[in-house]
């Protein structure tokens, strides 16, 4: 049963990760659990029906959402999901040998066989655990945002965006995500391939189980971008399913023509490499279908530089003569 709104609005009021914690696991007294595993990881569990969204989330990303609950929970009570949600105290990778430990006992006593469809989701290093940790649910499905296959700095020397995690290993157990894949039903990587280190991480992943779709300037905030176009809950709903592809994806993707961060990307890089035709061609679809006085001034200039092009071509050419 979903939680009363008393008890959420407690969560959403919660002053720090103490008291959060502390009115969690109030919340999950009867149903589910919150438990720590180790001094930096904490599994949260709510029973609610034969489908599993495993996420894997850091304190800091729930506390700062609206209502102070993780996404996964917000998605498995709209449609009616259990959900095991991996909240991590910062960016750990989930390199720590409690959380492998969680997931030898949910092995053990045949956790996941207990749902019909198990989904794992996680964005960045949570994408990385989502394809490590799925290695534990055969037949499951993954949808990773922007994941990565390693920060061993032998596999991944070019990544330099993460320093601390070289110091994690990632050749023990759970290791090399892409090896820990092997099993699952379907694995969907969901990236801007614009983002150089991204698009790397996701070549790393080649077997033929894995599904590779390209959100475009998005850049490498794509989860804060998805969710602000409405798409990611139904993007999670179609991977539960297993009807996540490119052409369901192609789909509900065209609604990034009507989203300012992807149109303003789009326009900057075009102009950015010099291709003003290009860039042209941009600012008169936006300004036929929205409202956008960003693009008609920027037509305008684009306009107006190419006249004075224009102008100047004759001169220039009877000078050379």
């Amino acid at each position: 049963m979903p939680y009363p709104a008393s008890s959420l609005a407690k969560v959403a009021d919660a002053p720090d990760r103490d008291g959060w914690l502390a009115v969690v696991e109030d919340l999950t007294e009867d149903e589910g659990y919150i438990h720590p595993l180790g001094a930096r990881h904490w599994a949260f569990f709510t029973d609610e029906g034969r489908d599993l969204l495993v996420t894997f989330e850091t304190m800091e990303s729930i506390r700062a959402r609206p209502g102070q609950m993780p996404f996964g929970h917000d998605v498995a009570l709209r449609n009616g999901w259990s959900q095991l949600c991996l909240i991590s105290d910062g960016d750990t990778w989930f390199r720590d040998p409690a959380v492998y430990r969680f997931f030898d006992r949910q092995v053990d006593d045949a956790f996941f066989e207990d749902f019909d469809r198990v989904l794992f989701y996680g964005v960045g290093p949570g994408g990385y655990a989502a394809c490590a940790f799925a290695l534990t649910a055969p037949g499951a499905q993954v949808l990773a945002l922007a994941p990565h296959a390693t920060q061993n700095p032998v596999q991944a020397s070019w990544d330099h965006r993460y320093p601390e995690a070289r110091l994690l290993d990632f050749t023990t157990r759970y290791g090399y995500a892409p090896d820990m894949t092997e099993g699952c039903d379907h694995v969907t990587l969901l990236l801007d391939p614009t983002v150089d280190d991204d698009a790397m991480h996701a070549a790393l992943f080649r077997a033929p189980w894995v599904t590779r779709l390209s959100a475009r300037y998005l850049g490498d905030r794509i989860e804060p971008a998805l969710l602000r176009l409405g798409l990611l809950p139904e993007f999670v709903e179609l991977a539960m399913a297993g009807t996540l592809n490119e052409s369901s994806f192609g789909r509900l993707w065209r609604k990034r023509r009507n989203f300012g961060p992807y149109l303003h990307n789009l326009l900057d890089r075009t102009e950015g490499r010099g291709h003003e035709k290009l860039a042209m061609m941009v600012c008169r679809s936006v300004v036929t279908r929205l409202k956008a006085p960003r693009f008609i001034r920027r037509m305008e200039r684009l306009m107006a530089a190419r006249a004075e092009k224009a102008a100047s071509a004759p001169a220039d050419a009877g000078q050379a003569g």
